[in-house]
C-alpha cells in the first residue's frame, strides 16, 4: 500500500476492525517512511446486480441513484439521510441474500415503498405518485385513503 502522503510502499497496520455493516475491514495503518497514519478500507468484492428495465433494458443497479431518488421524495421531510442510506443498504443487501443477479425496477420500487410507508408517509405517496404514474388527483387520493385504512 502506497503511502498517500509520502508515496513509500511500506506500512504497518496498527488496528483493524470490521465496519458497521461487517462488509469491509478498515484497516489503521502507519507508513513506515514518513510515520503519517491513514486507513484504508478492504471491501467484499462482489458481482454487480443488473438492473432490468421497464423498457427491458438493462444496466447496473447503481445505489446512489436510488438514493438520489429517495431524497426528492423525502424533501422537506423529517427523515434523516442516515435512514434514506440505511434503506438503500438494506435493499440492496436483500437482493444479495436472495442470490439475486437480477431484478427488475418494479422489485426495487416495491421494497423501497415498503419501506417509505413505514418512515414517512407524505414521501411514500410522493415517490408512489412517480413509481405508480399517477395521473389524476382521483389517484392520489386512493392511495391517501389506502394508507389511511391501514393505519
Amino acid at each position: 500500500m502506497k503511502c498517500p502522503y509520502c508515496g513509500y510502499e511500506e506500512d504497518k497496520v496498527i488496528d483493524s476492525r470490521p465496519t458497521e455493516e461487517g462488509y469491509a475491514i478498515r484497516r489503521r495503518r502507519e507508513c513506515l517512511g514518513c510515520r503519517q497514519r491513514f486507513t484504508t478500507y478492504e471491501n467484499l468484492e462482489r458481482k454487480p446486480l443488473m438492473v432490468i428495465k421497464r423498457d427491458n433494458s438493462r444496466q447496473t443497479f447503481d445505489p446512489t441513484k436510488l438514493l438520489n431518488r429517495l431524497l426528492i421524495a423525502c424533501a422537506k421531510r423529517p427523515v434523516s439521510i442516515s435512514v434514506l442510506e440505511e434503506i438503500v443498504a438494506d435493499i440492496e443487501s436483500s437482493f444479495y441474500r436472495e442470490h439475486m443477479r437480477e431484478i427488475t425496477s418494479t422489485e426495487i420500487g416495491d421494497k423501497v415503498m415498503e419501506r417509505l410507508k413505514e418512515v414517512d408517509e407524505v414521501a411514500y405517496v410522493r415517490f408512489a405518485s412517480v413509481y405508480k404514474d399517477f395521473t389524476d388527483v382521483d389517484t392520489f387520493t386512493k392511495e391517501i385513503k389506502k394508507i389511511k385504512k391501514e393505519r
